[in-house]
């Protein structure tokens, strides 16, 4: 692989894979939920795994870890800031309420930063085994599969979409839902899958209202290098928004992508 990275990155799966199969799974439908003070949930496996996580990464490359879990946003901040030698950005369990509840759409989500660019993403489902990753200038793999895995739908009338309609304008939603321009949408609760599963070209389409850091740290890479685009709700620059919260607009196929982001942008 050409990628000064991908060494790094096969070392990351298999941190990921262990700390899946350790700590993760044999606690899978066997624990309840938590809320945060801000109204979202976890569990103890999450603040667990981002432990595992960080005790073992810290091995590979001894540079700061900004996680989900256990830490406050004053943290986080600071850490991005000073993290520009090297950063670890963990989402430890993303789709916690599909995990708590049996459904196999989850994921561990790992990216290795330096000068705030991703270089290595990691997103790992233990429920079907499926690894995605993805070196800068090394490609996207999933289990051994170069992505994309299948060719582009022909039009947007023939797409799968990836919608989340919780944080989209209301205006946006209302076209999306009574005249969409795709032929079936999805949302399997889990932003670091989906982003996997439009590299893979499982989902033709993806649009988000706003995700955290950690929800696209690693998927946004591993669609990069699939030879994805994507730009958000106001920026066609992906990264000239804002950094804790940003929309996305996101395909595998370039032609689907201009045309998806037009569509869009012209019913914001």
């Amino acid at each position: 692989m050409n990628s000064p990275y991908y060494e790094l990155a096969a070392a990351v799966t298999q941190v990921v894979r262990e700390v899946a199969a350790q700590v993760v799974m044999p606690r899978y439908l066997q624990v309840v939920r938590e809320h945060k003070a801000d109204g979202t949930i976890f569990t103890e496996v999450d603040i667990a795994a981002q432990r595992a996580l960080a005790e073992r990464l810290q091995r590979l490359r001894p540079r700061p870890l900004l996680g989900e879990e256990e830490m406050a946003e004053e943290e986080q901040h600071r850490l991005w800031q000073e993290g520009s030698a090297g950063l670890w950005v963990v989402d430890p369990i993303d789709g916690t309420t599909n995990f708590v509840a049996g459904l196999p759409f989850f994921a561990i989500s790992v990216a290795y930063f330096i000068d705030g660019r991703a270089v290595v993403g990691v997103v790992y489902n233990p429920a079907t085994r499926e690894m995605f990753f993805a070196s800068r200038g090394g490609g996207a793999i999933m289990n051994g599969l170069r992505l994309p895995l299948r060719p582009p739908a022909a039009s947007l009338a023939e797409c799968v979409a990836g919608v989340d309609f919780k944080r989209i304008p209301k205006k946006l939603g209302d076209a999306l839902a009574t005249r969409p321009p795709y032929y079936s949408q999805r949302n399997f609760g889990c932003s670091t899958l989906e982003w996997a599963y439009a590299a893979a070209g499982r989902l033709d389409l993806l649009l988000h209202g706003g995700q955290k850091l950690w929800d696209y740290a690693a998927g946004r890479l591993i669609l990069e290098e699939a030879g994805g685009g994507m730009c958000t709700l106001r920026h066609d620059d992906f990264d000239a928004d804002d950094l804790w919260k940003r929309s996305v607009i996101a395909a595998v196929d370039p032609q689907l992508f201009s045309a998806w982001r037009d569509w869009i942008r012209a019913r914001r």
